[in-house]
């Protein structure tokens, strides 16, 4: 197929993931995370451009897929950057999947996935938001995504239009907001509204090092020691704190009686689902 393709983060070997494909409406992400793992492969990756014909090529590839799979919309690009609110192509994109019966999970940062909730009500559908922290250092770390409180807005909006919603807590990001205090604000702001907690831990490579050593050299001079574990090509914090961070977001999980998973940390006996959220989509 052609724009619609078999996930496969790179063959991790700490993957969990459920069979499923990928689609990236757009190519690049505006919101320009410094811990955004695309720069290291995408050109241009903070600068947004729509794929050319994009929906005529997901018309064509929905008709060559298999239909007991879904598909997660997006995992390198959010799918709804600031243009989207102008250029509908997500939108498009949703509704033709909901008259094929395509099952999806969407991935993203942004509040205006809102705008199509009289699209998502007749989908076999889940929305996975991410918030990383509710401190003032959002605006370091993500400076052009949407504020934390309005994605918990987004959060609660959906839920009271039956739409299942899972949390990403991710990165934790240490010295940033691996804290229990900051972690628990997040899941207990959330946990009425929410079906489960995914979070992993931030897993630099050269060129994220890089723009925490221009925006945050503090914390970059911090970091830097203590990532002395490299897996697949990232970085990774060493296996025993990575457990205990991992094990502390699944206990404040719990907490809450919420499920709990995490992704790509090696730790698959913690989670109480699927590692993506995908467990809640079939609910019509």
């Amino acid at each position: 197929m052609d724009v619609i393709r078999e996930f496969d983060p790179w063959k991790s070997p700490l993957c969990t993931c459920p069979k499923k494909y990928s689609l990236n409406p757009y190519t690049g992400c505006s919101f320009s995370c410094i811990y955004c793992y695309i720069t290291g492969f995408i050109k241009d990756a903070f600068r947004v451009r729509v794929k050319k014909n994009i929906l005529k090529r997901v018309k064509r590839d929905v008709k060559k897929m298999n239909k007991s799979l879904f598909v997660s919309m997006s995992n390198s690009s959010d799918p709804y950057p600031y243009i989207e609110r102008n250029l509908y192509i997500t939108r498009e994109i949703l509704k033709l999947f909901r008259d094929e019966g395509v099952r999806v999970l969407i991935v993203t940062k942004s509040d205006l996935v809102k705008r199509d909730i009289d699209i998502l009500k007749d989908m076999n559908v889940a929305v996975s938001i991410t918030i990383t922290t509710f401190k003032e250092v959002y605006k370091k770390i993500e400076p052009f995504a949407p504020p934390p409180e309005r994605r918990l807005e987004a959060i609660k909006t959906l839920y009271e239009n039956g739409i299942p919603v899972i949390l990403r807590l991710d990165p934790i990001i240490p010295f940033v907001n691996d804290d229990k205090n900051s972690i628990e604000e997040i899941i207990e702001k959330t946990s009425p509204y929410i079906k489960q907690v995914i979070t992993s831990t931030f897993k630099p490579r050269w060129d994220s090092l890089k723009r925490f050593e221009e925006n945050l050299p503090g914390i970059h001079k911090k970091i830097k020691p203590i990532y002395t574990e490299k897996i697949h090509g990232s970085l990774y914090l060493p296996r025993e704190i990575r457990f205990r961070l991992i094990s502390m977001v699944k206990e404040l999980s719990k907490t809450y009686n919420l499920d709990f998973s995490s992704c790509r940390e090696g730790f698959p006996e913690l989670n109480t689902k699927s590692c993506d959220g995908s467990d809640f989509i079939d609910r019509i």
